[in-house]
């Protein structure tokens, strides 16, 4: 048995012995404490350096976990922006400081991360942002709202980007912060989707203190650094959907569909190999985004290429499960009974974060595929003059 082998044993073996008492629907203490339990054990950042809490480790190690965690359901979910956006990014971008004081707790599960990026001015155009941060004596004080945040009713840091010159354009004037999300000024209110469940949430900054050691990488160069995080993001989504369980998968529609004697009807095979060819694309693109940034190669927009074949795969199988089941699809009561009226509720949000179909589109034809550019005719323009969000609406008065 080679050393990969064996490490990927004792993976699997460590998984079998720390999820066989999880409860069905981990609450927040079970799962720091299991994302405790996996640091301890050697399984979080196992390829992320020593000096800043990781296991320093290959991408082998890291492939031969993730293929031992697949046929395991791990509470580590809250975790997810934390690990798979906001800790690359200060890992690139950070200082030494922040690398020290904030990467190790992340890994340990003591604390929660959020990304503060859309507003409701500026969600597919986030470079439209009006949260302002302005200079106060040795640091910064930030004012504004974002929305659409995952986890920030959990967390204890998050990105946030706001705009810091509103003389310059509109991707130039923008800094990236760290921001402590207890700190006064700072009001999280859930927001309940279709789901029944509060899976976002508006986030109010009012005269926020920010010490100016918590700019993430350049002042008004915020604008890359949130393109490093969004890089991340689509990657982290589609990989990490990877290897999430799917309640309308084709296996399971394929059993739903024959349980029913539907396996004959032309219309539902169709149904069907749509969907296998969609899992399968995804899957497949999914490995080869995993194995490359394991490797150290920056997939760069093809991210976005993953973030649609999720999407479209979401969607394909939510109409795929409606057409089997029917009725039932609100009210299904096989097997993993409300998971799946829970997954077709939740199709439409796939469309949406981490950005829209058609803003994906956009960016694959651009910087995959070498197509033209939309024309952009505020592009060089101070952002004071343009009319976006409030400042429209104000300028109509």
């Amino acid at each position: 048995m080679t050393d990969l082998q064996e490490y990927g044993r004792r993976a699997r073996a460590w998984l079998e012995a720390n999820t066989r008492e999880l409860p069905p629907d981990p609450d927040l203490a079970t799962a720091r404490a299991f994302m405790a339990r996996l640091y301890d054990a050697g399984y979080s950042g196992i390829t992320w350096p020593a000096a800043y809490g990781g296991q320093g480790l290959s991408a082998a190690e890291e492939r031969a976990f993730q293929q031992a965690a697949r046929d395991f359901t791990l509470p580590i979910g809250v975790f997810g922006i934390g690990l798979g956006m906001c800790g690359p990014t200060i890992l690139s971008l950070g200082t030494e400081e922040q690398k020290r004081r904030h990467l190790p707790p992340l890994l340990r599960g003591e604390e929660i991360w959020c990304q503060l990026f859309s507003e409701p001015g500026a969600g597919s155009d986030v470079a439209s942002l009006q949260t302002r941060a302005v200079r106060d004596g040795d640091g910064w004080v930030v004012n504004g709202q974002k929305v659409w945040t995952s986890v920030a009713r959990q967390a204890d840091f998050g990105l946030l980007i706001a705009r810091t010159d509103p003389d310059a354009t509109k991707h130039r004037g923008i800094t990236m912060f760290i921001v402590d999300m207890h700190d006064p000024g700072v009001t999280v209110r859930p927001l309940r989707d279709m789901t029944g469940e509060a899976h976002f949430n508006e986030v109010y900054f009012d005269d926020v203190r920010v010490p100016a050691d918590r700019v993430v990488g350049q002042v008004n160069g915020g604008w890359q650094a949130a393109v490093t995080t969004l890089l991340h993001e689509r990657v982290s989504i589609g990989m990490g959907a990877a290897r999430t369980e799917r309640p309308a998968s084709f296996d399971a529609m394929s059993a739903a569909a024959r349980d029913r004697g539907l396996l004959a009807d032309p219309a539902v095979r169709d149904l069907l190999v749509d969907l296998y060819v969609r899992e399968r694309a995804f899957d497949l693109f999914s490995a080869r985004l995993s194995q490359e940034v394991k490797a150290g190669i920056d997939p760069g927009a093809r991210g976005s290429v993953a973030k649609l074949l999720l999407a479209e795969l979401t969607l394909s199988a939510a109409d795929t499960a409606s057409e089997i089941l029917g009725p039932e699809t609100v009210a299904y009561a096989g097997p993993g009974e409300g998971r799946i009226a829970r997954a077709l509720s939740w199709a439409p949000g796939m469309a949406l974060g981490g950005g829209t179909n058609e803003i994906m589109r956009n960016i694959i034809g651009d910087r995959v595929l070498g197509l033209p550019r939309e024309p952009q005719v505020d592009r060089d323009v101070p952002f004071r003059e343009l009319k976006v969000g409030t400042q429209a609406k104000e300028a109509g008065r």
